[in-house]
């Protein structure tokens, strides 16, 4: 009897010796997938979301925000460089007509970036015609050059409906891979749904998030149109009356 009960004395004091080791060592390895979890950055995370989200979906949404993005930054760039100080121009002009007449203008205008510019040639290069051919120049090229402004932002636009619907799209096929699951196990339980609705909502969020990037570029891209055209039509009516005094 008393080795068994110095068996049962030893092995309690080993178990409870143990116990707190063990804590010990659970709260460590907590500890650490804690600092793990804290020490994911932001992009790998926003991978391991991607991934989750899966390739095709996901893979679809990332090329409508590339090539939407690509869009943007070729217009923005296109737009600030059509950007012109159309009030200096036009007192170029002025000075250029009344001191060396119409060639010295069409110089100027040869010599200056944008649209106004081209615009202002044109109008020049008709007036032999008279004032009124050139302001059909002037008003027939300013179209053309609205048309160059405005060159590729329906696709922008296209990309930013696309991102959310296909996102949508993902959320019904991941709900409906969500139900095939419970069907198959028999089963509502967490585990089997949570992996399709998981997928549905990550597709979503990425959809919208596309979108919203790309709206704000769409934006800034339609506020900068329409201020280029706006000095362009004041422009315009300033080379006319220029031209029309010149005339007189």
């Amino acid at each position: 009897m008393k080795r068994v009960f110095t068996i049962l004395a030893i092995t309690g004091l080993l178990l409870f010796g143990a116990a707190p080791k063990a804590f010990a060592q659970d709260a460590a390895k907590t500890e650490q997938v804690a600092d793990a979890a804290e020490a994911k950055t932001f992009h790998q995370e926003l991978k391991q979301r991607f991934i989750e989200g899966g390739p095709f979906f996901m893979g679809i949404v990332l090329v409508a925000l590339i090539l939407g993005l690509a869009i943007a930054i070729e217009r923005i760039i296109y737009l600030n460089m059509a950007t012109t100080n159309t009030k200096k121009l036009v007192a170029k002009v002025d000075e250029a007509l009344n001191s060396g007449g119409v060639e010295a203008a069409k110089e100027v205008c040869r010599n200056t970036k944008g649209p106004v510019a081209s615009i202002f040639y044109q109008g020049l290069d008709r007036m032999d015609e008279g004032v009124e051919a050139a302001e059909k120049a002037v008003v027939g090229y300013g179209g053309v050059q609205m048309g160059l402004l405005e060159k590729n932002i329906s696709w922008l636009s296209l990309f930013i409906a696309l991102a959310p619907m296909l996102g949508f799209m993902g959320t019904v096929i991941g709900m409906i891979g969500a139900f095939d699951s419970i069907q198959a196990a028999g089963d509502i339980s967490p585990t089997v749904v949570a992996g399709g609705i998981k997928v549905a909502l990550l597709t979503t969020v990425f959809g919208l998030v596309v979108a919203i990037i790309l709206q704000v570029f769409y934006n800034y891209i339609i506020s900068k149109v329409d201020s280029i055209v706006n000095n362009m039509e004041d422009a315009s009516i300033s080379l006319v009356d220029l031209l029309v005094r010149y005339k007189k």
